[in-house]
C-alpha cells in the first residue's frame, strides 16, 4: 500500500517527515515524498503553523486533498505537525473530511494506527514491535547532505514567536544519539550535514545548566566522512563564543553561521523581548568576524512590528547597509493568537506599510547581494556539486544552505561532474543571485 507524505514549512518538520517515512517503510508501507502526482491510497500532510501565511498555506493543501478524497483520487488522509497540534479541535470541526488529525510530536501513534487498519492482527504484532525500536530516517534530501535536528522546542519567549506554544520547552537530544545518527547518514553516503534547531545555542542546558554545543559540534567533526557541517537558527544573547573557535579551527565546520537578529532599534528589541541592546548586537557580529576571518553571516530581520516607528525602520536600513550580511531574509510582523505582542500590543502598523518597508530593506539586501557576489570574481571556491540543470552543474559553496542560498553555476562543456562530489572551481562571473565558475 502505498502512502504520500507532504511536508509544509521548515527544515525541522522535513526531518519528522522523513523519520516517519522511514517507520512506515519498516512495518511493510511503499512511500513518496512531496510526489508531483499522489498515487492515490493515502496521504499525510504535515502542516506549519509558523506565520498567517504559512497556516493559509497549510490549510489549502489539506482542502485539496480532501477534494481529491472526495473525488475518489485519495482514499485516506492524515494531517500531523505544527498547525495540527495547535488548532487539533478547531480543524477536526471544521474540516471532519480528514481521517484524523496528529500534533507535532506524536506521529508515531499514526505508524501505530495505520498498522492495526491495514495489516493482519500477527502483522500487526510484528509491526508495532518494530516501531518499539529507532528505525532512523529516508532521506528525501540528495543523497549527499542531510539535516540534523539536535532539539526540540524553545524556551525563548520572543514576544511575536508561537513557536514556544507549539513545541514546548526546549529538549536537547542526547549527544551519543546525535553522533550515531551521523555515523548511521555517513555509512548511508551523507556528506554534508546541516544542523538545526529552534535555538541552537540552548543545546544542553536543559541537561546540566550549560551550553554544549561547541563540544557537540566538536564530536560530529569528528566522525570520519562528515565532509561539511553547518549551523542554522542561533541567538544572540548570551551567545557561545567558544563556538568561534570550533568554527575556526576545523576544516569541516563551515564558514557560516545563521543568527536572527530580528531588528535593531533598542527600542524595538526591548518590546520584542530579544534581551539583547543595539550595542550588544554590534559588538557580537564583530566578534564574530574576527574570530572567524571570512565567516558568512545569515540572518532574518522583521518590519511592521508593533509600535515600530519611521525612525526604527530607519536604524534597521541603516544597520543592514553598514554590517552587509552575506545572506538576509525578512518578513513582515504577523500577530500570532496566544502570543506576548497579541495580548499586549496593538498590530498598529498599516500593512501597506509592512509590505513598503519589507520592498525597500529587501531591495537594499538586493544591492548588497550583488555587491558581495561580485567580490568572488577570480577566486576559487570548493563547492559541492547538488544536480544537473541544463547546461549548468548547480553547486554550492561552504557559503550557501542548501534551498535558501545562491548557489554557483559550472557550465558543463569540458566534463562530466558526479553529483555530490566536490571540485575546486574559478569564479568567473556572478549576478545578484549566483557565482558562475569554471573547473580549475
Amino acid at each position: 500500500m502505498t502512502i504520500d507524505l507532504i511536508t509544509l514549512g521548515c527544515s525541522k518538520n522535513l526531518v519528522d517527515s522523513e523519520t516517519l517515512m522511514k517507520q512506515l517503510e519498516s512495518i511493510g508501507f511503499d512511500c513518496s515524498h512531496d510526489s508531483q502526482n499522489p498515487k492515490g491510497e493515502i496521504v499525510v500532510i504535515n502542516t506549519c503553523g509558523f506565520v498567517q501565511d504559512a497556516k493559509e498555506e497549510s490549510i489549502e493543501k489539506i482542502l485539496e486533498f480532501v477534494q481529491a478524497k472526495e473525488e475518489g483520487r485519495v482514499e485516506e488522509l492524515y494531517v500531523m505537525g505544527c498547525l495540527s497540534g495547535r488548532y487539533m479541535e478547531d480543524l477536526q470541526n471544521e474540516i471532519p473530511e480528514v481521517d484524523k488529525f496528529y500534533g507535532k510530536f506524536d506521529y508515531k501513534q499514526l505508524a501505530i494506527d495505520l498498522a492495526e487498519k491495514h495489516f493482519a492482527p500477527k502483522e500487526q504484532k510484528e509491526s508495532i514491535s518494530i516501531l518499539g525500536c529507532s528505525v532512523g530516517r529516508h532521506i528525501t534530501t540528495p543523497s549527499h547532505y542531510a539535516y540534523l535536528k539536535i532539539s526540540e522546542g524553545c524556551d525563548r519567549h520572543c514576544a511575536y514567536c508561537a513557536i514556544p506554544i507549539m513545541t514546548g520547552k526546549h529538549q536537547s537530544r542526547p549527544k551519543e544519539d546525535i553522533i550515531a545518527e551521523v555515523k548511521s547518514l555517513v555509512a548511508e553516503g551523507v556528506k554534508e550535514f546541516n544542523v538545526i534547531a529552534q535555538e541552537l545555542t540552548y543545546y544542553g542546558i536543559d541537561i546540566d545548566g550549560k551550553q554544549h554545543i561547541a563540544e557537540l559540534v566538536e564530536a560530529i567533526s569528528d566522525v570520519e566522512g562528515v565532509e561539511w557541517i553547518r549551523l542554522h537558527y542561533a541567538y544572540p544573547t548570551h551567545f557561545p563564543m567558544d563556538l568561534l573557535r570550533v568554527i575556526r579551527e576545523r576544516d569541516n565546520v563551515c564558514k557560516y553561521m545563521d543568527i536572527a537578529l530580528q531588528h535593531i532599534s533598542d527600542n524595538m528589541l526591548t518590546k520584542m523581548r530579544r534581551n539583547i541592546s543595539k550595542q550588544d548586537t554590534l559588538t557580537l557580529i564583530d566578534s564574530m568576524r574576527k574570530e572567524v576571518p571570512g565567516i558568512c553571516l545569515r540572518t532574518t530581520l522583521m518590519v511592521g512590528f508593533p509600535g515600530e516607528t519611521d525612525e526604527d525602520f530607519q536604524e534597521l536600513m541603516d544597520f543592514t547597509r553598514e554590517v552587509k550580511f552575506d545572506r538576509m531574509g525578512a518578513f513582515a510582523y504577523s500577530e500570532e493568537d496566544g502570543t506576548f505582542s497579541a495580548d499586549n500590543y496593538e498590530d498598529d502598523v498599516p500593512e501597506d506599510v509592512k509590505q513598503e518597508r519589507l520592498d525597500k530593506l529587501m531591495a537594499l539586501q538586493q544591492a548588497i547581494s550583488e555587491e558581495l557576489a561580485a567580490s568572488f570574481v577570480g577566486k576559487v571556491l570548493k563547492v559541492i556539486v547538488d544536480r544537473k540543470e541544463g547546461d549548468y552543474f548547480i553547486c554550492r559553496s561552504e557559503y550557501s544552505s542548501p534551498e535558501v542560498d545562491p548557489e554557483v553555476l559550472v557550465k558543463s562543456n569540458d566534463k562530466e561532474l558526479e553529483i555530490g562530489s566536490f571540485y575546486n572551481v574559478k569564479v568567473i562571473g556572478s549576478d545578484e543571485f549566483d557565482l558562475y565558475a569554471e573547473l580549475v
